[in-house]
């Protein structure tokens, strides 16, 4: 496990390939880049003469955690940014899914320098999918250290992951002010709310029209409450340099993987993303 210190924080991360255009890929939730499907997109991509970085934002995985910013994405854009410019990338095609994609299009917009294109799918929204997010990620957090501090808090399962992958966490939680934990976690879970100009939680619609990287947007099944097929045509077009594309999986994907969690029949929501390895090396080849 190689990990850069980036603003003071420890980044996990892995670079696969040794040369060529490089991809950052970012994962989900607050999954981690060991995630199964992580990985092996960016091995396809590799596998194809390129540099692929896979990375734990801060608050998953191995690396730290911190609490600072306007909102959780928007702090993890910044240090992917700081990541890319540490590992010396340069210009980089920024790729993710679900909260992966709402973190590389902040990446891409906040640090516009460092972004070479923009590849996304599963983009969260609707007023279900985002109310919902606010909730997943902050609630718990904010009701623990309310009632019990943040020795609470650490006893809280969401965050068993970074704590036993990255021991110097505990100490990390442990130095938060109780009130100005709680204060972060109203003003991270207020950043999802769906209204005003922003399609994208901390990316306003105008900031979305002026980011003219090239991108590649992967159409949301219908199926998908979480990430509707409205937010995806929707963002494809306030982007000026954007396609928009089927996946490769079709229109149940949404429902086909929560049956397949539901049986057993895999360990993961990202086991598909290989797939999108041939659109996204053929898009990169005629675009970028």
């Amino acid at each position: 496990m190689a990990t850069a210190t980036v603003d003071g924080l420890a980044i996990s991360y892995e670079l696969i390939g040794d040369g060529g255009r490089p991809w950052a890929i970012t994962p989900g939730g607050r999954f981690s880049k060991d995630d199964p499907g992580v990985r092996q997109l960016g091995e396809a991509l590799a596998a194809a003469g390129n540099r692929a970085l896979i990375w734990d934002r801060p608050n998953c995985g191995a690396s730290s955690v911190c609490f600072e910013g306007t909102s959780e994405s928007v702090m993890q854009a910044d240090a992917l940014a700081g990541l890319i410019r540490t590992l010396d990338l340069g210009p980089t095609v920024i790729a993710g899914g679900s909260g992966g994609s709402r973190v590389s299009m902040l990446t891409a917009a906040r640090h516009r320098d460092i972004a070479s294109g923009l590849a996304l799918w599963w983009i969260s929204g609707g007023v279900y999918g985002l109310m919902s997010l606010g909730v997943h990620y902050c609630s718990g957090s904010l009701v623990a250290a309310w009632n019990g501090g943040m020795d609470a808090v650490v006893e809280l399962d969401e965050w068993a992951e970074v704590l036993e992958r990255n021991p110097d966490n505990r100490a990390r939680f442990l130095a938060q002010d109780q009130r100005r934990f709680m204060d972060t976690m109203e003003r991270w879970m207020l950043a999802y709310c769906p209204c005003g100009d922003e399609l994208v939680p901390g990316l306003a619609d105008d900031d979305a029209r002026a980011l003219d990287v090239p991108a590649l947007v992967f159409r949301s099944g219908a199926s998908d409450v979480h990430h509707t097929r409205a937010t995806s045509e929707r963002i494809a077009e306030l982007l000026p340099a954007s396609q928009l594309v089927e996946p490769p999986w079709g229109d149940r994907e949404w429902i086909e993987r929560q049956e397949e969690r539901t049986s057993g029949a895999t360990d993961g929501l990202f086991v598909r993303w290989p797939l999108l390895a041939p659109q996204l090396l053929e898009w990169a080849d005629q675009t970028l």
